[in-house]
């Protein structure tokens, strides 16, 4: 039943592509391809990215990381489809950000490292797809923000929640309030991104990135994600205890016995994720 499932959201998809064990081995990759449109989000991108994201939970500890693109030279994401929007009536406008916030949450829950390779502008919805992710990468000459204002709209697909809390609130009000787009080297200044590189080494950047996030223990990897994710909404004291408690975890795995040895005879490890 659960291949049958697999096989279904494989090839079901309309507007984005998946690709597996790409650019490596046990990673994934997901490209938003509407580049005439700029990969703007729309209901067929969200629904595809459900289905995707269904089959990378169904998958499990099979894979060790994903990342997220756009399709073309020009964009990452440029915001939402306000082709589509402009007809939408408040019910329908509330469906469409509902089952987008939706799907962004489940791919920040995700237990893996998530990376937005930015290969162009993310505006908007595309911003906010990326500020889900656990690590920002992106090009020189990408612009970087959330005009929603401009159009007598807020940010309303995680802007206002995630962005303050990855870079404080003055940022996050100046971005939010004004609409302004910021340059690719000003959001790796504010934190936004962790990198700006040239377009031609962007490639070259994600895998070393990947390779980085891969050669560690991909249990301790989604431990520690639990644990930083508890920290975001829950007192210290409560997010300590619940670090201790994924840190006796990973003690109970062999991957840490593995790891620790590899460390004491100066090899790499051979992690199993067990």
């Amino acid at each position: 039943m659960k291949k049958e499932i697999y096989l279904f959201m494989v090839n079901n998809y309309k507007v984005i592509n998946v690709e597996y064990d790409k650019p490596i081995e046990k990673a994934v990759t997901i490209t938003i391809n509407r580049p005439e449109s700029l990969n703007a989000l729309n209901t067929q991108v969200v629904r595809d990215l459900e289905l995707a994201i269904s089959d990378i939970e169904i998958r499990g500890k099979e894979l060790r990381a994903l990342v997220i693109t756009g399709g073309g030279d020009r964009a990452f994401m440029a915001g939402a489809d306000i082709a589509q929007m402009v007809n939408h009536s408040p019910a329908e406008a509330r469906n469409f950000l509902f089952s987008a916030n939706q799907v962004l949450n489940r791919i920040e829950a995700l237990p893996i490292p998530v990376i937005a390779k930015i290969n162009g502008h993310a505006l908007g919805g595309g911003l906010e797809l990326a500020l889900a992710c656990d690590i920002r990468i992106g090009v020189h000459g990408a612009y970087l923000g959330l005009p929603e204002v401009s159009l007598g709209l807020i940010p309303a697909a995680g802007g206002t929640q995630r962005l303050p809390r990855i870079v404080g609130q003055s940022v996050a009000r100046y971005m939010i309030l004004t609409g302004v787009r910021l340059t690719a080297e000003d959001a790796r200044k504010y934190g936004i991104l962790i990198k700006a590189v040239e377009k031609e080494k962007l490639d070259e950047e994600t895998l070393n990135l990947l390779k980085m996030i891969t050669n560690n223990g991909p249990l301790a990897l989604r431990a520690a994600k639990k644990s930083i994710e508890y920290s975001l909404n829950e007192p210290l004291r409560a997010g300590l205890e619940v670090e201790l408690n994924n840190a006796v975890e990973c003690f109970q795995s062999e991957d840490l016995r593995e790891g620790m040895k590899a460390f004491l005879e100066k090899r790499p490890a051979n992690f199993k994720a067990k």
